[in-house]
């Protein structure tokens, strides 16, 4: 089959589209890949850039306020009645197991409240240079359900701050066969704080105020 030579107009035209193809071609394979991408990305990491740098800046900005902040936060701490008032690990252990037993018994009219074990759990991971030591009790408790919902507020929502942790309760089957209501089985931990006590390092004055290596006047005549 022998094909009709093109006339002028369709000759201009199939070269224009081949002259726009080949441009096309030229602009992805020397221009696009070359110039325009690495272009474009570097415009994406300077935005990146200038998005980083305006936080830093907020936060710069910011550094006088957080520090006042910081400041009175310490300040606070230092007046505060958030740590437990014994200085040594063991008798804030005694005192926290008291506590729990004062604080039911506070809440003896509303039903039956009675700690039935309680004995003071090692910290392992405590070290003598840390600046605040945990104390933990574990507590064993009979209790009604209204006592033990007081009881938990009183511990939890008041001061020094304490927390209630690996909490657990169920009523024992067995009781519950021979009373109608039968208390309620349950054991927590109870954690709280205290101070390390701060070593000043300064010798202790002598009980008259005398410099040891000083000899007292009056001394024997030879």
């Amino acid at each position: 089959m022998k094909m009709r030579p093109m006339k002028p107009a369709e000759s201009r035209v199939a070269a224009l589209g081949l002259l726009l193809l080949v441009m096309v071609l030229a602009y992805f394979l020397l221009l696009h890949w070359w110039f325009v991408a690495p272009l474009r990305d570097i415009d994406s990491q300077m935005d990146d850039l200038r998005d980083t740098q305006s936080r830093y800046a907020a936060a710069i900005a910011e550094k006088p306020q957080l520090q006042k902040r910081i400041e009175e936060l310490g300040h606070n701490q230092t007046d505060s009645s958030t740590f437990l008032p014994e200085s040594d690990p063991n008798a804030a252990s005694a005192a926290l197991m008291q506590r729990v037993v004062d604080d039911a018994a506070k809440f003896a009219q509303e039903g039956s409240c009675e700690v039935s074990q309680k004995m003071p759990v090692n910290n392992p991971g405590a070290t003598s240079t840390d600046p605040y030591q945990k104390v933990v009790v574990s507590i064993s408790l009979h209790c009604d359900m209204q006592p033990l919902v007081g009881l938990l507020y009183t511990l939890e929502k008041g001061k020094p701050y304490l927390f209630v942790q690996d909490f657990s309760v169920y009523r024992n089957p067995l009781v519950n066969q021979q009373k109608s209501v039968a208390p309620l089985e349950v054991q927590f931990t109870l954690a709280g704080y205290v101070r390390a006590s701060n070593a000043s390092g300064t010798p202790p004055a002598n009980g008259n105020g005398a410099n040891p290596t000083e000899q007292p006047a009056g001394g024997d005549d030879e």
